[in-house]
């Protein structure tokens, strides 16, 4: 299932080139409205999500790089190790590990992460996030939904366990 990798690639490359697109033309901080309820807001996140730990001192640009960097991996062995009728899973499971790879690349780059994506209603806003956030959390959302048997499709009779089965006979 390392077909869905181009999906993890597609993330990856839309989220570093919208945070190149946001560091190269605004400010630290500058906002731009863009519709009620959603701004272009410019921060630098050290922490993990909704700031976590940002003020911990530093420490946690290594600690975080290191679970984004082991999280890939097992990513990576996990989408391997898929059956061919696990689609959805294999979606959920790119999209998450091109998120990742996203943020891991700014961590170890910059020592924070590009968030710019800002909403809010009236005074009250969600904390920023990226592109990376964005697939992250729909990868995660497609594997709740196929968790609970959403979206997945039965599988295929698989020819290595018929042949397991000859071997027997």
């Amino acid at each position: 299932m390392l077909k869905w990798l181009w999906l993890s690639l597609i993330a990856l490359v839309l989220d570093q080139w919208t945070k190149i697109a946001v560091d190269s033309s605004m400010r630290l901080y500058e906002s731009i409205a863009i519709i009620p309820g959603f701004n272009l807001t410019y921060v630098h996140n050290t922490g993990a999500a909704f700031s976590f730990l940002s003020e911990a001192g530093g420490w946690q640009r290594w600690f975080f790089a290191a679970m984004a960097l082991i999280i890939s991996v097992i990513l990576t062995v996990w989408l391997y190790r898929l059956k061919s009728h696990e689609t959805l899973l294999a979606v959920a499971l790119s999209l998450v590990l091109g998120g990742a790879i996203g943020n891991l690349i700014d961590r170890l780059a910059y020592g924070y992460v590009i968030d710019f994506l800002d909403v809010y209603y009236q005074s009250w806003h969600w904390p920023a996030f990226n592109i990376a956030d964005m697939a992250i959390s729909v990868g995660v959302f497609l594997m709740l939904l196929e968790n609970f048997g959403i979206g997945v499709s039965k599988p295929e009779e698989d020819n290595d366990d018929i042949e397991k089965l000859d071997l027997k006979n």
